[in-house]
């Protein structure tokens, strides 16, 4: 029987390496540009923001839930969107008894409403499994890692997912700051900044 102090990597066992292995592959690529066109307007428009992502993370995760990645992003109608995934029973269940979910919607005007989506084609199920086999292992909650990114350098706080690096668990978390973006990564396992 699973004791309460046993650590989530014991709990995940085997299935924790698929679905990391599974994450690595959707990967963000090193040195990656962000001086695309979609980028631009995507930070040009964080001006109409209303919420915090931290704002939105402690929303979502009243009751339990567990943020497992956050991003501002345009909708399908190319609107800004706030996105978050999570674990619906935490952290602790392993992902195939988990409801995996993503919050999006508008983050002009409060308060804000999201509509919650639970997760049933394979690419999202993979990915959403991935974040939250990562964010098991890490040393401080995602809500955390962005305050600590926020505090540690300018700018706002538009995207933080989760990924494999060379062999280790990073959330990679992108600011905006005076039009440019900054990408800055975090060694989940540690809760250190990388060089």
């Amino acid at each position: 029987m699973e004791t309460a102090s046993q650590c989530p990597k014991e709990r995940f066992g085997a299935l924790a390496l698929i679905t990391i292995a599974l994450a690595a592959t959707a990967t963000v690529a090193f040195a990656k540009s962000y001086d695309d066109q979609e980028t631009a307007a995507l930070v040009q428009a964080l001006a109409t923001n209303k919420i915090s992502m931290t704002g939105g993370l402690r929303q979502v995760s009243k009751g339990g839930e567990a943020p497992i990645s956050a991003k501002f992003e345009f909708d399908d109608n190319h609107k800004l969107s706030l996105s978050t995934y999570t674990a619906e029973k935490g952290l602790a269940t392993n992902p195939e008894n988990n409801a995996l979910k993503e919050y999006s919607g508008s983050p002009e005007a409060k308060p804000w409403t999201p509509e919650a989506e639970v997760f049933k084609d394979i690419p999202h199920v993979a990915r959403a499994s991935g974040q939250l086999i990562l964010l098991a292992l890490a040393k401080h909650s995602l809500a955390d890692f962005i305050a600590m990114a926020q505090k540690q350098h300018k700018g706002m706080v538009f995207s933080a997912i989760p990924e494999v690096q060379n062999h280790r668990p990073v959330l990679v978390v992108l600011l905006a700051d005076d039009g440019k973006v900054n990408e800055y990564r975090y060694d989940l396992a540690s809760g250190h900044a990388l060089p």
